[in-house]
């Protein structure tokens, strides 16, 4: 019987949290027996993993994982930052039987750190089927205090772009996402957007443009104070509708959770 160990190390609820949460809820509705570890049992908690495969979801849990786990070991890589060259990290990165990247942005940063072609599979982040938005309500963006996200260019586009806590409950009435960053492995804010049948304007880096398509499921735009603007007021337009619906198909077809469960399950099975 299959059996995985999933670990997440990290202290708070981002992005990457939520992905391990509803990757463990349908691999759960799949009937995979796991088990989640996370922050407050480490690392000691990594030591008792005596059998399985153990799937690592963020860089702490791959360094102890690395380390103490008895399992197969697979990591899932969804940032975009460039591999430390150390001979530490070089050792870290040769252990895992396979690295799941969340787009071919992300693998290909993989394979420019050295890690070989055939150890890479790209597993698209999943989000849920969310029914479609009212767009009666404003223009948001996601509140974050990371540098790299953006909110300062957002800021100083005075397009009057709301940020928002709660992004999933923003997007029952949103008019239109605005999320731009400086780095990005894939942006699943941008595809539950999308989800909800709320049009994007999303910055034209990393791993967005795998999923926004300019002028067809979104728009794409420099990180330029004047072209977020002028994109943001794109956003209320007829031609909004039709990125929208193809947007919303796109990710039902396939971004949903459950495709990302279902590739995941695969990939499992070719390392037991």
């Amino acid at each position: 019987m299959l059996r995985v160990t999933h670990l997440d190390f990290g202290r708070e609820m981002r992005g990457g949290q939520y992905q391990v949460l509803g990757l463990f809820e349908e691999l759960k509705r799949l009937g995979v027996e796991q088990r989640l570890l996370g922050p407050h049992g480490e690392p000691f908690a990594v030591r008792k993993v005596r059998e399985g495969l153990v799937h690592a979801h963020d860089a702490k849990s791959h360094t102890w994982a690395a380390v103490a786990a008895n399992g197969p070991l697979i990591v899932s890589r969804r940032v975009a930052f460039p591999v430390k060259r150390t001979w530490l990290s070089r050792w870290k990165y040769r252990q895992p039987a396979l690295f799941i990247a969340v787009s071919k942005y992300v693998a290909s940063k993989l394979i420019e750190s050295g890690v070989p072609t055939s150890k890479i599979a790209v597993v698209y982040d999943g989000v849920p089927a969310l029914a479609p938005s009212t767009r009666t309500g404003p223009l948001i963006a996601p509140r974050t205090e990371d540098p790299m996200k953006g909110s300062d260019l957002i800021r100083a586009a005075g397009a009057g772009i709301e940020f928002v806590d709660d992004l999933r409950e923003a997007l029952r009435t949103a008019s239109g996402l605005v999320y731009i960053t400086r780095e990005e492995g894939l942006g699943s804010a941008a595809l539950l957007a999308m989800s909800a049948g709320v049009p994007v304007v999303a910055s034209r880096v990393g791993g967005l443009p795998e999923i926004v398509e300019h002028e067809r499921t979104g728009l794409l735009v420099d990180n330029d104070p004047h072209a977020i603007a002028a994109a943001a007021g794109r956003l209320r337009t007829d031609d909004a509708a039709e990125w929208t619906a193809r947007g919303r198909e796109l990710v039902h077809g396939k971004f949903l959770m459950s495709h990302t469960a279902a590739a995941t399950l695969a990939l499992y099975r070719t390392v037991i």
